[in-house]
């Protein structure tokens, strides 16, 4: 033990102690023994901070009663196992294990790097019930997770756009999100020399709700034989799949289905050709695609349809930009299911910081 104790706040000397006391710790354990230390420490008159800890370098002074060892284990182990898995295998309160993983986090993690690649992706995330939500930010060249914040409103993007450097938003070219205007209000009003794309997975995914829409309105049609009904009743799933993930014994089903009834045969072909538009070469390209499919989307005059095609037509701008920035927020969906693993190991606990600090060490991009 050093002569002159050092202020674990400060590091400054103090040449007078105030009192010495005793405290168990946890320690390693030793083969599937359990391992306690006692530790001697001094509280000290610090010239600075008064009546202090010393700096000790078994333990953080104000911790929970382990090692630094011990703690630098839990945390090792929270990287590929659940709070509970480790706080079983350690005989230790997972409250105890939790905010331990959460000290490192925050040391590691809690300041944000702003730096990027030039191209973003913003989404949400889905975190309970209630329409709970937080938006995640990554860089879409490396897939690093930025930022994460509560909520998916105008409001959470300001937060992020609020705290990054001038410099970095200037060097924005291109966000890719959904077509959701709280978002489109945060960036046209921090980036103005943006380009805004918004992504193709989500305006497929919006068009498979017209369809499913549609499959229900015909449910509820009356001159339909009970057969028909059945049909269409189990038809959910082959008409959201796309072809290529369709079973061998669903193709046959989703070939019948369309033959009996015209209007999902309609708007399943539109689904179809509606993927094509990013397919075209150059903004001319996709402006003709574009037009093209919305004039035959009107053309069945179901007022779903309908409705989509005037959605599309008020956000075209954002779809049009994809033929200078094809970038897309798949890399986002693409982390959907470890997500839900994080939210299932560490989410649990209702502790959204903390839920956010792991998600961003599961995605620190490509090094």
């Amino acid at each position: 033990m050093r002569f002159n104790p050092i202020c674990h706040e400060c590091g400054n000397q103090a040449k007078k102690n105030h009192s010495w006391h005793s405290r168990m710790l946890n320690d390693l354990k030793l083969g599937h023994a359990a391992n306690h230390i006692i530790l001697r420490y001094r509280k000290i008159y610090c010239p600075n901070c008064g009546i202090k800890v010393e700096q000790l370098n078994v333990t953080d002074p104000g911790g929970p009663a382990v090692t630094n060892r011990l703690a630098q284990y839990i945390y090792d182990l929270c990287k590929h196992m659940t709070i509970k898995e480790v706080a079983d295998h350690l005989n230790l309160d997972w409250k105890t294990v939790k905010n331990i993983d959460k000290h490192f986090l925050e040391k590691e993690f809690d300041q944000t790097d702003y730096k990027h690649s030039g191209f973003l992706a913003i989404d949400e995330i889905s975190i309970g019930k209630y329409h709970k939500y937080m938006t995640v930010v990554i860089d879409f060249m490396s897939g690093r997770v930025i930022w994460v914040g509560k909520d998916r409103k105008a409001k959470t993007m300001d937060k992020f756009f609020k705290n990054m450097p001038q410099e970095q938003i200037n060097k924005i070219q291109a966000i890719a999100m959904d077509m959701w205007d709280p978002y489109i209000k945060s960036v046209k009003k921090w980036c103005h020399n943006t380009a805004i794309v918004f992504d193709k997975y989500h305006i497929i995914s919006a068009f498979n709700k017209v369809i499913d829409q549609i499959r229900r309105t015909e449910i509820k049609n009356k001159s339909l034989t009970e057969k028909e009904n059945d049909v269409l009743k189990g038809s959910r799933w082959l008409l959201l799949k796309n072809k290529e993930n369709l079973k061998d014994e669903e193709k046959p089903k989703l070939d019948d289905l369309l033959k009996l009834n015209e209007n999902l045969s309609k708007v399943y072909i539109l689904k179809d050709q509606l993927k094509l538009i990013w397919q075209s070469e150059g903004y001319l390209d996709i402006r003709e695609a574009l037009n093209d499919w919305c004039d035959k989307a009107k053309e069945t005059q179901l007022k779903p349809v309908i409705k989509f095609v005037h959605k599309l037509r008020r956000y075209q701008y954002g779809i049009l930009t994809y033929a200078f920035c094809p970038i897309h927020t798949s890399k986002l969906e693409g982390t959907n299911n470890k997500i839900k693993e994080i939210k299932r190991s560490a989410y649990g606990f209702h502790d959204n910081k903390y839920f956010g600090l792991k998600i961003k060490q599961a995605f620190p991009g490509n090094t």
